[in-house]
C-alpha cells in the first residue's frame, strides 16, 4: 500500500460516524442525471423537504463541485461553503446550514475551479471534515453534477445507491443510459432507479421509463428499476422564482403530490445492505487512490 493509499484511508476511518442501522443511520443516496437542466437539483430540495416533513433526519450534500446551486433554490446565503473548507478556511462544521424546510445542507460552492475536479489530496480533507457531519443525519442526499466525470461517478458508485433523473427528451435519455452503462460498468452491485420528470401525466412518465429500460436490457442486459414520474406543474417554475421547495410552498399541487409518492417509496424501502455512511466515507477516499 502507498503511503497516499494508507493515508486516505486512515483518514477515512476517522470520518467514520457512529452511526447505528436501527437508527436509519447512513443511509446514502446520490441523485444525478446523465444531462443538465432536468430537474435534479428540484427534486433533491423538494425530496429533503418531504423526507423531513415525514420525520427523516436528512443531510443534503450540495456536491455539484463548481456549479453548486442547491443554495439558491432555498434562498440561503451561506457564509461558509466547500470552497473555504477546501481552503482551510472553515472546518467542517463551519459550512453545515439548517434550513427552514427542517433539514441541514452542505453547501457546494459555485464557480470555484478548484472544486470542479478535485484531486485526491483536496478531496481528502473534504472528506476529514464532512464525514462525521453528513453521516450523523439518518439519509445523506446527495446532489451530483450532471454528466459522468470522475466526481460524479466516484461519488455514486460510493453511494451504492442512485437516483438517476431524466425526462422524456431524446438527448436526456441517450445520456442517461450512457451515465447508467458507466455506472454498472464500474460499479455492477449499484442500484440504479429512474425517476422521469417533467411528464404530462403518469402514463407519459411510465412510457418514458419503459423505453430507456428496454434499450438498457437489450445492450446492458439488466433491469433498471422506476422509482416514480414528477409531472409539469406551473406551481414548480411558481416555486423556483419564491426560491423555495413547492413542497413546502404548494402542498398539494400535482408536482408535490408526486414526490410525496417518491418518499413514501423511499421510507419505506430501508435497505440493510448499503454501504451506510461510514461505508460511503470509506469507499470515497478509496476511489481516489
Amino acid at each position: 500500500m502507498t503511503d497516499q493509499a494508507a493515508r486516505l484511508r486512515a483518514l477515512a476511518a476517522r470520518s467514520r460516524p457512529a452511526v447505528s442501522p436501527e437508527d436509519g443511520g447512513g443511509r446514502v443516496v446520490a441523485v444525478t442525471s446523465g444531462k443538465g437542466g432536468v430537474g435534479k437539483t428540484s427534486l433533491v430540495a423538494n425530496l429533503a423537504t418531504a423526507l423531513a416533513g415525514r420525520g427523516v433526519p436528512v443531510t443534503v450534500l450540495d456536491a455539484d463541485f463548481g456549479l453548486a446551486n442547491l443554495d439558491i433554490l432555498l434562498n440561503l446565503a451561506p457564509a461558509r461553503n466547500l470552497g473555504h473548507l477546501l481552503r482551510g478556511e472553515a472546518r467542517g462544521e463551519d459550512v453545515v446550514v439548517t434550513v427552514e424546510q427542517g433539514f441541514r445542507v452542505i453547501p457546494g460552492a459555485s464557480g470555484v475551479e478548484a472544486l470542479a475536479d478535485l484531486d485526491p489530496a483536496a478531496r481528502d480533507r473534504v472528506l476529514a471534515e464532512l464525514g462525521p457531519l453528513a453521516g450523523s443525519g439518518g439519509l445523506l442526499l446527495i446532489d451530483t453534477a450532471a454528466g459522468i466525470g470522475r466526481n460524479v461517478v466516484d461519488l455514486c458508485l460510493a453511494a451504492g445507491e442512485v437516483i438517476v433523473v431524466t425526462n422524456g427528451e431524446p438527448t436526456s435519455l441517450t445520456d442517461a443510459y450512457g451515465l447508467i452503462k458507466v455506472l454498472w460498468g464500474r460499479g455492477p452491485d449499484t442500484r440504479v432507479r429512474l425517476v422521469v420528470n417533467s411528464a404530462r401525466d403518469e402514463a407519459e412518465g411510465r412510457a418514458v421509463y419503459e423505453r430507456l429500460a428496454e434499450v438498457v436490457q437489450r445492450f446492458l442486459g439488466r433491469d433498471v428499476a422506476f422509482l416514480g414520474t414528477i409531472v409539469e406543474d406551473a406551481y414548480v417554475r411558481r416555486a423556483a422564482r419564491r426560491q423555495t421547495p413547492f413542497v413546502a410552498a404548494y402542498p398539494r399541487s400535482p408536482a408535490a403530490r408526486c414526490v410525496a409518492r417518491i418518499a413514501d417509496d423511499l421510507v419505506r424501502d430501508v435497505r440493510s445492505d448499503g454501504p451506510g455512511a461510514g461505508g460511503f466515507w470509506a469507499r470515497l477516499a478509496g476511489a481516489g487512490t
